[in-house]
């Protein structure tokens, strides 16, 4: 009998080569992703490309949450994103989403138990997370404390574990995984503008470009801004 796992799938580089990595780990796959009135709607695009490549297209779920998630300069109109933002600030940024992790999780949670899933995936990340209280190691440890607890699967002693491959990576080690997985990078979109091409400019890009070129190679993706692939960003 084979296993599942349900991945939460934005169509961005992290998300992406979770879909590898539990594609790798034998998991059958169960990608959901969601609209929740971020400016950047063409991921989605990119998340039904991805899902296709892997043939998993009819069990792609895109949740609507369009309205009741804001308060973020990703989804405000009167909020501007930040541009040549590093992702070394100490301060969280107006990019954060106000618990998008935790009400991500919380469906994904409840969609896993219902499909009889062993385990979900989040693209979650220590080290370049740009300041994301609900992106850290701790967050997720205190999460599963939740799924074994207050589920039927957690306190029957079979609870769903939260799988997240990407916690302890930098953005660089995040690309030489997804490229030794084979994943689709360059099928992926990671622009908080959500322009085609990619901006180039935002923290998002950013932080996406300098993995690239610390991982010594080019990204796959077009960018509105000529980019010297052998001299990391500042």
């Amino acid at each position: 009998m084979s296993k599942k796992a349900v991945i939460i799938l934005s169509g961005g580089l992290d998300s992406t080569t979770c879909m590898a990595a539990a594609k790798a780990e034998g998991y059958e796959l169960y990608p959901l992703s969601f609209h929740y009135g971020q400016k950047a709607a063409i991921e989605l695009e990119s998340a039904k490309q991805v899902a296709a490549y892997y043939g998993v297209q009819d069990r792609h779920f895109i949740a609507d949450l369009k309205g009741l998630i804001r308060g973020s300069a990703l989804t405000d109109a009167d909020k501007e994103i930040p541009t040549h933002r590093t992702g070394e600030e100490s301060d969280i940024p107006v990019t954060y989403v106000p618990a998008r992790n935790i009400i991500f999780l919380s469906i994904a949670l409840s969609y896993s138990e219902a499909i009889g899933a062993e385990a979900m995936y989040i693209g979650v990340n220590a080290l370049d997370y740009s300041g994301y209280p609900d992106c850290r190691a701790d967050f997720i440890a205190a999460f599963q404390e939740v799924i074994n607890k207050g589920t039927a699967a957690g306190v029957s002693g079979h609870p769903i574990a939260i799988k997240t491959p990407l916690q302890m990576l930098s953005k660089a080690g995040i690309v030489q995984l997804g490229t030794e997985l084979g994943a689709p990078l360059h099928l992926s979109h990671s622009c908080y503008f959500g322009t085609d091409p990619s901006c180039g400019v935002c923290e998002s890009c950013t932080l996406r470009i300098r993995g690239f070129q610390e991982a010594g190679v080019p990204d796959p993706i077009p960018y509105a801004v000529e980019i010297d692939w052998k001299t990391p960003v500042k």
